[in-house]
């Protein structure tokens, strides 16, 4: 028994002790190594994954870009005429429809213009009787002023010979043979008819402009008349309808005996051959937006350069309008009604470092985009600059030669890491 409990007490070799220590470290460490492996290993499969090709991938590289602010368009023809009855009327007859092309002078319809016509009538009689009245009034003035000379010259011959009779008697009383009293007596004669010769020189010169000023406002009332006259002839030529030019009958009033009121709507005639834009865009870009200024009209894949014609400075709904002439108005890729994409050219940047435009872009500011290495997608803080409907100008956060995602990531955002196939 003392022999057994001295084999069971007996301690255990340390080199044994060592050997069994190492065993459990080394199973610790391959169950830990094996608990990391798995880890990556499942990490590696909630890793959200790609497919390339869904993405729009751009490369970083360096050029020049047309700095511009984009709105929106809508092409329209270059020349458009709106047609109005002249006056209040009734359509007798429609000679033309909708769709077809006319020449200059084309008649489109016919008003009834009796009435008219017959109020241009009495008007006509009404201008005979002002002539008539305006040569009576002429007549009579001569006359009077005639009358009025007469007697002024019958009234010098008397103070001529009053001036005569006073030398006389001058004469006379220097000689002994006249008297005072009759001297005095030529005097006061001679003094009197030239007063009353002076007072109608006088009246005749007022009565001579009298009589200018009534001839004055005579001829200028029959001059109002005369214009009132000729704006009814030309209403009534106006109210032959016919096409101011050679276009496309868009718009006609084809009901016949309806009733039209002077200034309505009757007919539109348009040129489909020759178009513009009219366009709109943020009244924030209103300082950038002038007449003479670079466009370009996005139809599609195509790229139609023009220029500002007319601005419309109010702005409404936080807009401003605008009208762009294409350089080529007659491209066949215009067509009344389109909608357009219209970009101004604010500036040109050269040698800069840029990117493809993409969906995402909102203006100027900082992005988090994703940038491709080695299949893998990584968020990067990006800041970009202005752009035009090909690029973007990169101010900082990437390098010339990397590549990015430029196609709209939202729905990842917040993700350390995508991996691509």
């Amino acid at each position: 028994m003392k022999n057994d409990n001295q084999t069971m007490d007996r301690q255990i070799p340390v080199g044994i002790q060592r050997k069994r220590k190492l065993k459990k470290a080394g199973m610790w460490t391959a169950g830990f190594l094996a608990l990391l492996g798995a880890a990556a290993w499942l990490g590696t499969l909630m890793i959200t994954t790609l497919d390339k090709k869904a993405l729009v991938i751009s490369d970083v590289d360096r050029g020049t870009i047309d700095v511009s602010v984009s709105g929106t368009g809508k092409v329209v023809p270059a020349f458009e005429e709106i047609i109005v009855s002249p006056i209040s009327s009734q359509i007798l007859e429609v000679y033309a429809h909708s769709g077809d092309s006319v020449n200059v002078g084309t008649p489109l319809l016919r008003l009834d213009l009796q009435s008219a016509e017959t109020d241009y009538a009495k008007d006509l009689d009404e201008r005979e009787i002002r002539r008539q009245k305006m040569a009576q009034l002429k007549a009579n003035t001569e006359t009077q002023l005639s009358d009025r000379q007469m007697q002024i010259e019958v009234e010098e011959m008397k103070v001529a010979q009053l001036e005569a009779q006073l030398r006389n008697e001058l004469y006379l009383d220097s000689l002994g043979s006249g008297t005072r009293d009759r001297v005095r007596q030529a005097e006061t004669a001679l003094r009197t008819a030239q007063l009353q010769m002076n007072q109608m020189r006088q009246q005749y010169a007022n009565e001579k402009k009298v009589k200018q000023a009534d001839m004055r406002m005579q001829e200028l009332q029959d001059a109002i008349f005369e214009k009132g006259l000729s704006e009814k002839r030309r209403t009534l030529d106006n109210a032959k309808i016919l096409s101011p030019r050679r276009a496309t009958l868009t718009y006609i009033n084809s009901e016949v005996g309806s009733t039209v009121g002077a200034g309505q709507k009757i007919a539109v005639v348009s040129d489909l051959r020759h178009f513009k834009a009219e366009c709109e865009i943020s009244d924030t870009h209103s300082d950038r937006v002038r007449v003479g200024g670079s466009v370009v009209l996005k139809i599609g894949k195509e790229r139609l350069p023009g220029i500002i014609n007319t601005v419309t400075p109010l702005s409404q709904s936080g807009a401003i309008t605008f009208t762009a002439i294409p350089d080529d108005m007659s491209h066949p890729r215009l067509r009344s009604g389109l909608r357009t994409e219209v970009y101004v050219i604010t500036s040109i940047k050269d040698d800069v470092m840029r990117i493809r435009n993409g969906s995402f872009y909102s203006g100027p500011g900082d992005y988090v985009m994703f940038v491709v290495k080695d299949n893998m997608l990584m968020p990067r803080k990006v800041r970009l600059g202005e752009c035009n409907f090909d690029y973007i100008e990169v101010v900082e956060g990437l390098e010339e030669g990397e590549q990015v995602v430029v196609s709209d990531m939202t729905k990842y955002k917040g993700k350390e890491k995508l991996k691509v196939k």
